[in-house]
């Protein structure tokens, strides 16, 4: 995982690290918390300057972010519906109650988003879906990924040989995401399958 990222930053230096986390906005099996340390321990060494590796991080991130928020907007709202109905067990309705949601909290949804694992990548396509402006969108992508970034390049700065810790520990703070949102699928599908055997037994009583 690390050998070609270090050759990226070999080749390019800090863009290198800026293309890398611009590819884990698109490819989130690219973990930042493994890229931002690597950064940061680089420039610990001198090989980088530390301000130049935030610059170009959080630059990526905005792109990768970009990226994504316009595949949301040229899918846009009928696509989106019409993607929805088409999967089992969600409704339309759920779609519309997610929209309401999003135009209500949309904002903070997009900053805080950006700090969280899995979703700081999928958060824009809702947002391009909803065509929330452009230019509020940059600005809280960049705000929210400049803290995100800065808190890892400078951890893996101050650990020095020991960067790879973060990736240790911010991974177990990944698996409890990924397994609150397997809880959350599994609790949805048991209600609404539940809700699929109530109906049938009224229409045979």
């Amino acid at each position: 995982m690390t050998d070609w990222l270090i050759e990226l930053m070999e080749t390019l230096g800090a863009p290198g690290a800026g293309l890398g986390i611009a590819l884990e906005d698109l490819f989130p099996p690219l973990p930042s918390e493994v890229i931002l340390p690597l950064a940061g321990f680089t420039a610990s060494r001198g090989e980088m300057h530390l301000l130049s590796v935030l610059a170009w991080t959080t630059a990526g991130s905005v792109v990768g972010a970009l990226a994504l928020y316009w595949v949301g907007a040229l899918l846009g709202r009928e696509r989106t519906l019409a993607l929805a109905a088409r999967i089992p067990l969600l409704k339309v309705s759920d779609i519309a109650r997610t929209e309401a949601w999003f135009l209500k909290h949309g904002r903070k949804t997009v900053f805080f988003g950006r700090m969280i694992p899995i979703f700081r990548s999928l958060i824009s396509v809702p947002a391009g879906v909803e065509r929330m402006p452009l230019g509020v969108f940059t600005l809280l992508t960049t705000a929210g990924s400049l803290l995100w970034n800065t808190l890892f390049v400078m951890a893996g700065y101050v650990l020095g040989e020991s960067w790879s810790l973060v990736e240790t520990y911010v991974g177990l703070g990944t698996n409890m995401v990924i397994a609150l949102v397997l809880l959350a699928v599994l609790v949805f599908a048991g209600v609404r399958l539940g809700e699929r055997c109530k109906g049938r037994h009224a229409l045979r009583g």
